[in-house]
């Protein structure tokens, strides 16, 4: 095994787990110790941290770092899952809102709110994560959690498709905030794409893609390790 430590950032890809790029580059540079701060599902794209060998004994100090994300929400189909991969469970006409209405709707949400985790979720329940209890059809009640919009601004409208981007404190369910949007606007939505911009100093322009890391040798990694 490789005696490697240091933070790897990591552009991911879309159709893989977090889970699936921290055993691509334990298995790649032959590293025992490998983590990652803060899950994005499989749907979305964008900055990863990996943390590397002795790194990950400073998991905690990252995980609680704001994020920032794009994020296009898709007005009029509400899903299981609160995203594009989920089974629709209404849809509705969306031609009387306006892009004036969505604007003040979606800056409605900035500063502290309470989101309800969606079952398709990481989070615990007895200890069994949510994602678990939702593929056996399961639902178990979930309680609000406060968490703080700081900054959210609707980039384009092309209707039914809305791109914004936001600021957030960890622990922020995008694709909630694209359900709740919707169902305050009275049509339903949900997250049809999401891409992580940033997570606290660390920025995706700076992260490197997987096809990259698969073509690289150890003595290139550690230059680019932080």
């Amino acid at each position: 095994m490789q005696n490697i430590t240091g933070i790897l950032l990591v552009d991911k890809p879309k159709g893989i787990t977090s889970h699936d790029v921290v055993n691509f580059i334990r298995k790649r540079f032959k590293i025992s110790k490998v983590g990652h701060c803060g899950t994005l599902d499989p749907i979305a794209t964008g900055l990863l941290v990996i943390l590397l060998g002795r790194a990950t004994k400073s998991a905690s100090r990252y995980l609680n770092d704001d994020k920032k994300y794009l994020c296009t929400m898709k007005l009029g189909i509400v899903t299981d899952t609160q995203d594009a991969e989920g089974k629709i469970i209404t849809n509705s006409i969306v031609g009387n809102i306006t892009a004036k209405q969505i604007r003040e709707v979606a800056k409605s949400f900035k500063g502290e709110i309470e989101q309800i985790p969606p079952m398709v979720s990481a989070k615990h329940y007895k200890g069994v994560r949510l994602y678990k209890l939702a593929r056996k059809g399961l639902e178990v009640k979930r309680f609000p959690k406060k968490i703080r919009v700081y900054n959210i601004t609707v980039l384009s409208i092309k209707m039914p498709y809305v791109e914004f981007i936001m600021e957030s404190s960890k622990g922020t369910y995008i694709r909630t905030l694209c359900h709740d949007i919707g169902e305050k606007l009275g049509c339903g939505a949900h997250m049809q794409a999401l891409r992580r911009l940033a997570s606290g100093e660390f920025k995706v322009e700076n992260a490197h893609a997987l096809d990259e890391l698969d073509g690289m040798g150890i003595e290139h990694l550690r230059n680019i390790i932080i």
